[in-house]
């Protein structure tokens, strides 16, 4: 009789597969969490908690719901901190302006308020260094464009789930503010939406028809909001995506779309300063911008008081002290604004002349950067349409260097995605 050995059958190894899962599961996880920072410094979270009267006894909740953002933007950047260490030493201008802001603790009205927020101001820039270290161009456009896609779909359920938080009733009643505090917000964030997303399809055509979908909901939301401002703006972007897609064919289409381009920002600005009554008719706005040009005024008489070293980093608009700088604007002006309304105006109000300086070079730099890459990488895409609108509502909002903002976020990220080459992030061994 002849025996024959049992054998165990050998399995294939699966070793390289669960590797594969272990690393895409991990892949996902960061994903999500880039995703969740972006989530929080948008502050769509932050009215439905105060509402309209705003709730004082929120604040410190609302203060303290931010330090999970921090927490996991720490998290990112020990993931790589080689790469978000280079990249933002790449960025002098940013640095320096960081540098200014840490300083202004020392000639602030109310420093104890201006070092809470530097630390906020610190924790925001690092998410937005992270972002633009981390990702590729095509990637950051979706980890943006998701969370635009979800506050888009938010936005948009609110109003017509909770119309007592999603639509306005006393002023503009009937417009649409989704989640935010009034309807120019939503457009605002609405019109960088629509940037961010068309983005994204130009940089991922395999899921274009998705991201065009979300780009479409960010216009009806404008629309909606009644903000002819937004729509302007959104209109603003198209036209600049349409500049990059043309000057990308070739050379002599790029020159001849360059020129187009010149003029029309020359026959623009024409009517701008020569017709400005037209225009702002155009936008339902009246001469003093809806009350904008006073709350300047008297932020400049300010300003002449202390050029050089401003008032301290975000010292002045919560200082309600009858002598305190913030009742001349607000006597000045007849109104309580809660900021200048102009990004420009602000840095100087709070950093001074040099503050002012390092964020002009820095928005300059980054700008020139993404008219550069327009002719030399795909990333102008979603560079230069963001820039642009950004840039103009720097003009009538306070849009830069601000804590806790996820436009800051963004603006970081993209001004150091532009100055960081594409390259691939490895998992570091061992990591799952």
């Amino acid at each position: 009789m002849t025996y024959q050995a049992w054998t165990t059958p050998t399995a294939p190894p699966l070793a390289p597969q669960v590797l594969h899962d272990h690393i895409t599961a991990w892949r996902m996880a960061v994903f999500g969490a880039a995703i969740l920072v972006v989530l929080v410094f948008s502050q769509a979270w932050v009215f439905p908690l105060l509402g309209d009267a705003g709730n004082p006894a929120m604040d410190v909740v609302v203060r303290n719901l931010y330090f999970p953002a921090y927490g996991l933007v720490l998290f990112l950047a020990a993931l790589t901190p080689l790469s978000v260490t280079l990249a933002a030493i790449r960025q002098p201008f940013l640095i320096t302006l960081m540098l200014i802001v840490g300083l202004s603790i020392t000639w602030s009205i109310a420093p104890d308020m201006t070092m809470r927020r530097v630390i906020a101001i610190y924790a925001t820039t690092l998410g937005g260094i992270v972002l633009g270290a981390r990702y590729r161009w095509a990637e950051l456009a979706e980890v943006l464009g998701t969370a635009f896609a979800i506050l888009g779909v938010i936005a948009f359920i609110v109003p017509l789930a909770v119309p007592s938080i999603g639509v306005m009733h006393e002023l503009f009643p009937g417009a649409w503010r989704g989640v935010w505090p009034e309807k120019n917000a939503m457009g605002g964030i609405m019109a960088l939406s629509f940037a961010i997303l068309s983005g994204a399809a130009m940089l991922n055509p395999q899921r274009a028809k998705i991201w065009w979908g979300f780009a479409a909901l960010s216009v009806v939301l404008i629309l909606m909001s009644t903000s002819k401002t937004s729509l302007v703006s959104v209109m603003l972007g198209f036209g600049v995506l349409i500049f990059v897609t043309l000057v990308r064919r070739s050379p002599a289409v790029g020159v001849a779309t360059v020129w187009l381009a010149v003029l029309g920002v020359g026959a623009v600005a024409f009517v701008a300063i020569f017709a400005s009554d037209l225009v702002f008719k155009a936008l339902g706005k009246d001469a003093t911008l809806t009350g904008r040009t006073e709350v300047w005024t008297a932020a400049l008489r300010l300003i002449e008081q202390r050029p050089w070293t401003g008032y301290g980093y975000a010292a002045i608009w919560d200082d309600e002290d009858r002598w305190a700088p913030l009742a001349k604007i607000v006597k000045e002006a007849g109104w309580r604004p809660h900021h200048p309304h102009n990004t420009w105006i602000e840095t100087w109000l709070g950093l001074g002349v040099f503050g002012l300086a390092s964020w002009g070079f820095c928005f300059l730099q980054t700008l020139t950067l993404a008219l550069i890459a327009a002719f030399r990488n795909p990333g102008a895409y979603l560079a230069l349409p963001f820039l642009v609108i950004y840039g103009l509502q720097s003009l009538t909002e306070t849009v830069a260097v601000t804590y806790n903002d996820f436009r800051w976020v963004i603006f970081v990220a993209i001004a150091i995605k532009l100055v960081w080459p594409d390259r691939e992030v490895r998992t570091p061994p061992g990591v799952i």
